[in-house]
């Protein structure tokens, strides 16, 4: 089951505010042996928004969501839910006692709005200021404010997810081909790809001290140790040398 974010605000992407939730959600996933498949950053532009979230919600994916559930005209994360989806925004009822509960006649015009969400969500909770998120299907929706929105998705994986774990490749290897090119080795590694399909192959030429690529293969260990003999094989018979760490 793959996993992703969708990280919006305009102001992450106008640099106002540095984005904090990609490097806590990969931290808080690799403590279960997962990963992220992938991340959106989107602005809250309607029809972008939209856009992102479509293609997140009509995938079975697991995803996080930050940012957009407030009232103000700028945050449309529950009502471009409710689009995507088909469904109306109505008041959900327990969301609606929560402000109430924490905001009294303060909640009165315009705090209960955060309250109004898609019919079929689930509330996640907020212990700081008891303004839930929800959940619909797979996906998540929670403040963009990372002291709200991390404990939240703790809550979920905790709640939700408690049995999901070590999806991530078991083994990686990693080898520096020193002086090598890509085009040289293309050969060797389109066979790989299509002898191990399992495997996740990596890439990364570097042109620095000495020029290198750093080839790496994950996976399960009996494949990764087939196919990184296959490599080694191959780069040598290139004319190219391998190392097992990178020496300057």
């Amino acid at each position: 089951m793959a996993i992703g974010a969708l990280i919006i605000g305009d102001e992450i992407l106008s640099g106002k505010r540095q984005d904090k939730h990609f490097e806590f959600l990969k931290s808080l996933l690799a403590k279960r042996g997962l990963e992220l498949d992938w991340v959106h950053l989107t602005g809250d532009d309607p029809q972008q928004l939209e856009r992102s979230m479509r293609f997140a919600m009509q995938s079975e994916d697991i995803f996080f969501s930050f940012g957009g559930i407030g009232a103000t005209p700028d945050d449309r994360t529950r009502q471009t839910v409710a689009k995507v989806v088909g469904v109306a925004i109505e008041p959900h009822p327990e969301a609606i006692r929560l402000i109430e509960q924490t905001y009294a006649e303060r909640a009165y015009p315009n705090r209960v709005l955060m309250g109004h969400l898609p019919v079929g969500a689930t509330l996640i909770p907020n212990a700081v200021n008891n303004v839930a998120g929800f959940s619909f299907a797979s996906g998540h929706f929670m403040p963009g404010f990372p002291e709200m929105a991390w404990p939240m998705c703790e809550w979920v994986m905790s709640h939700h997810y408690a049995d999901l774990r070590d999806t991530r490749p078991a083994c990686e290897q990693i080898i520096y081909v020193i002086g090598g090119r890509e085009s040289d080795l293309l050969f060797i590694m389109q066979k790989i790809d299509s002898d191990f399909p399992s495997l996740k192959l990596s890439s990364l030429p570097c042109l620095g001290e000495p020029p290198h690529i750093e080839m790496s293969l994950r996976g399960a260990a009996e494949q990764v140790e087939k196919a990184m003999t296959l490599l080694k094989q191959a780069i040598t018979e290139t004319g190219f040398t391998w190392q097992d760490q990178l020496t300057q």
